[in-house]
């Protein structure tokens, strides 16, 4: 999770299903925030977590969306998805990390990006 302009939430989960999300969502994002997420079904629930939900749908080639008309893309999910590609990237010399190291290494690249980055195992 990233808030726009601010801090990285990174959880290490065995699986992802709604019933192991719901929590995390809940304890890391505000009641009533807006959430922008992809299709992926899991993020159906938000509504009913209390938050407003967007989202784009990439299986149809939407990845940004313009939904006022002023011409900026308010709907996406780039920043994550950068977040993600720039870690990925700065690992890939390292090949892959250890999940007990990754939260020392993540903080690293937070410092490196000027991003917070909280790791929660």
């Amino acid at each position: 999770m990233i808030e726009r302009g601010g801090q990285v939430v990174i959880h290490l989960l065995e699986n992802v299903q709604r019933r192991t999300i719901e929590p995390i969502i809940k304890a890391t994002i505000a009641p009533k925030s807006l959430v922008y997420t992809d299709e992926y079904t899991i993020y159906d629930s938000l509504a009913a977590w209390g938050y407003a939900h967007k989202s784009v749908c990439h299986s149809v080639g939407e990845y940004a969306r313009d939904e006022d008309g002023d011409g900026f893309c308010e709907v996406h999910v780039n920043t994550m998805e950068g977040f993600w590609s720039l870690l990925r990237s700065w690992l890939r010399p390292h090949r892959g990390i250890s999940q007990e190291k990754l939260g020392s290494m993540s903080g690293l690249q937070g410092r490196l990006k000027q991003v917070r980055i909280q790791v929660l195992t």
